[in-house]
């Protein structure tokens, strides 16, 4: 996926010339496609795949539920609220962005673990994609309200609702890779106590295991994920619900080898979007958002047809 998203594109650039020019064949054009274009949004693209991957499978397993998604539940579109909240109020450095991104998932986390907690929601799947369905609406609906007040700051809030890695310098990754870094130490201290916790919370209290903090730490977790991530390309759904469907295929139930299967496959998702949206509409570019609905819709309405939801 890496190779085809250095090779393909929507521009006049052809796969064939791209090729020669990675094997050193002089070709000036083709050279700042591939470095200054392609180059960036293809490890943008890895870094946003990795982290909203992770982060759909720490919900899904936190939750218990295998619909569970932070593009589902309202914790991309609190993400992306919060950004354009501040675009309207002024802000502009990429560092306020991603701090404001990672509050903003935060604030969406903390709904997700109220609502598991309402009685009869949290135990059924559909019902809490649909309270988190409603929940998206109504920040999409604020964030399209935010657009309205100042037309300034219309063009870029609208980069938060349609999501894209295209035009982004290698240098926003200087301010998401701490956070994602503090993400991955918290998830290599809760994969074994998640395992536990699959067996039901008095068996993981019994094997030494803290619940609350567990959840707190996963609540951390996926906020600085899905923050990141938010910030990098805007909010994109469903990518944290595809992910975890695939390695769960590949690796079985559990969540240690599903999160290790996370790192390569979220990557590879949001990589394969990204070249379908770059070819799709060419020599236009569809919006990275409207591709990942596109793939993910199916893989919902899949898993709910099923009837046999796998319990986590």
């Amino acid at each position: 996926m890496i190779l085809a998203s250095l090779l393909l594109g929507a521009g006049p650039i052809s796969a064939h010339v791209s090729l020669e020019t990675l094997t050193g064949s002089t070709h000036p054009d083709a050279w700042f496609v591939i470095s200054e274009l392609r180059f960036p949004r293809t490890v943008i693209a890895v870094v946003t795949g990795l982290a909203l991957g992770l982060a759909g499978a720490l919900l899904q397993s936190m939750t218990r539920n295998p619909l569970a998604e932070p593009g589902l539940l309202g914790v991309s579109a609190g993400s992306g609220f919060a950004v354009a909240l501040a675009i309207l109020l002024g802000a502009s450095t990429a560092t306020l962005t991603t701090v404001v991104a990672q509050l903003g998932a935060l604030a969406g986390c903390g709904l997700v673990i109220a609502a598991t907690r309402v009685q009869g929601l949290g135990n059924d799947p559909v019902r809490l994609v649909l309270a988190g369905a409603t929940l998206s609406g109504l920040l999409l609906a604020l964030t399209s309200m935010l657009m309205l007040i100042d037309q300034r700051a219309a063009d870029e809030i609208r980069f938060w609702i349609t999501g894209s890695v295209a035009g982004k310098p290698l240098a926003v990754l200087a301010t998401t890779l701490p956070f994602i870094g503090m993400a991955l130490m918290l998830v290599l201290a809760v994969a074994k106590p998640l395992a536990a916790m699959s067996l039901g919370e008095k068996a993981a209290v019994g094997l030494g295991h803290h619940p609350g903090r567990i959840r707190l730490m996963v609540t951390l977790a996926v906020a600085l994920l899905v923050g990141s991530a938010t910030a990098l390309a805007g909010p994109l759904i469903f990518v944290g619900l595809v992910v975890p469907f695939i390695t769960r295929a590949i690796a079985g139930p559990d969540i240690r080898r599903t999160l290790w299967l996370c790192l390569p496959v979220g990557p590879a998702v949001v990589l394969g979007a990204d070249v379908v949206s770059r070819l799709v509409a060419a020599p236009a570019e569809m919006p990275l958002g409207v591709v990942t609905a596109l793939i993910g819709a199916p893989v919902l309405l899949a898993i709910v047809r099923a009837g046999r939801m796998p319990s986590l």
